[in-house]
């Protein structure tokens, strides 16, 4: 039975439509909710694969946060090891900086549903292949990740030019959230800390209107969320039938 250490920063940001996935395929899931224990020391071993979600912090807010050191610590020991790994959103910043690349503010916030594009590599890289030329994707993010040495630019964004990227043959990390549904969604519109963060830019962003995209786009988004992850979980050595989407 494979195991699985997920990196877990806020209550609001977790596994979302990947988890069931996981519990069908078998694996263990075991969170280290560094918001709560800001102090802990995760092991790797024992375990096939790390996640590492989201948050609102900066990867460099080390003093704050000291989890941070921590994680990127072991994010490069999972990658010496050959382990599968997944960073999403923060995750994605923290594997980026684990390889040595610089996290920027982005030139503007993303934060609802936004036009994503695979690169020609991400159309032929496995986990992306099922994209079409533009999909809507959710984003939450302000910052941003340089592209690190040796790893190939899966997708982008007018507003985020790398939106995820691979790193050899088994490291992802996504600046977009695949994972989220609609009920996340109306949850993270109404955390406190969200809820500010919107009403600070000015009206640039409405949250009634992140609402009212949200029925037109999740169901493709779960479909493309299933299709990704399950192809994530062949990684482990998890073998399904491959399915393909229709085209819209």
């Amino acid at each position: 039975m494979p195991r699985l250490l997920v990196f877990q920063h806020v209550a609001h940001e977790i596994l979302g439509t990947l988890d069931p996935l996981l519990r069908d395929a078998g694996f263990r899931i075991k969170y280290v909710n560094f918001e709560r224990h800001p102090d802990a020391e995760p092991n790797l071993e024992g375990y096939d694969g790390l996640i590492v979600l989201g948050g609102p912090m900066n990867v460099d807010e080390v003093e704050s946060y000291p989890n941070l050191k921590t994680e990127v610590d072991l994010i490069k020991l999972a990658i010496e090891k050959e382990m599968p790994v997944l960073g999403v959103c923060l995750g994605s910043q923290l594997l980026a900086k684990a390889l040595g690349a610089k996290v920027t503010t982005n030139s503007e916030k993303e934060i609802g549903w936004y036009d994503v594009s695979p690169t020609g590599e991400g159309l032929e890289d496995s986990l992306l292949s099922n994209f079409m030329q533009t999909e809507k994707i959710f984003q939450w993010h302000g910052d941003t990740f340089d592209l690190p040495k040796g790893a190939k630019l899966l997708a982008s964004s007018p507003l985020c030019k790398n939106q995820a990227f691979r790193y050899g043959d088994k490291v992802y990390g996504f600046q977009f959230h695949l994972e989220v549904d609609k009920p996340m969604i109306e949850r993270w519109l109404r955390v406190p800390e969200n809820k500010k963060e919107i009403e600070d830019l000015k009206g640039k962003i409405d949250p009634e209107q992140i609402k009212a995209d949200t029925p037109e786009h999740i169901s493709r988004l779960n479909d493309l969320s299933n299709l990704v992850f399950s192809d994530f979980l062949e990684l482990f050595g998890y073998n399904k039938k491959r399915q393909t989407l229709p085209s819209r």
